[in-house]
């Protein structure tokens, strides 16, 4: 019987904001942050909910014990609407400091895998 690990440092869920925009970029941050939810490293939530501001999504992330946001690209579109919405203390990445620029990088496992790994280390317990 196999069972997920995960830290004991806090109870509240650690949330994870992909851009997830349109781009190569945007989906390679999308299916990052499906395999961070599907491992158990943390819980995949809507960015959308927090640029339209809905009361549940904002009181979830401030009370979540870690954030991570991922961008696609220097724009940093999930980084802005974070901190438009009054969110400072996340953790983030954005891809094209990983090497990866728009309209040219593949979506491929190798580099989902090298985000969800960054993701990984970024949600750990410190």
């Amino acid at each position: 019987m196999s069972e997920k690990k995960s830290c004991a440092c806090s109870s509240a869920p650690k949330l994870i904001f992909p851009c997830s925009g349109s781009a190569d970029v945007g989906e390679i941050t999308d299916r990052a942050a499906r395999k961070l939810m599907r491992n158990g490293d943390g819980k995949m939530f809507c960015l959308a909910g927090i640029g339209g501001r809905v009361s549940g999504i904002i009181k979830s992330t401030a009370s979540a014990s870690k954030v991570l946001v991922i961008d696609g690209c220097p724009l940093s579109c999930a980084k802005n609407c974070m901190e438009l919405a009054g969110f400072k203390n996340f953790e983030y990445i954005n891809l094209a400091e990983l090497g990866m620029q728009k309209g040219t990088s593949g979506i491929t496992e190798g580099n989902i895998e090298k985000v969800a790994c960054c993701g990984k280390e970024k949600l750990a317990c410190q």
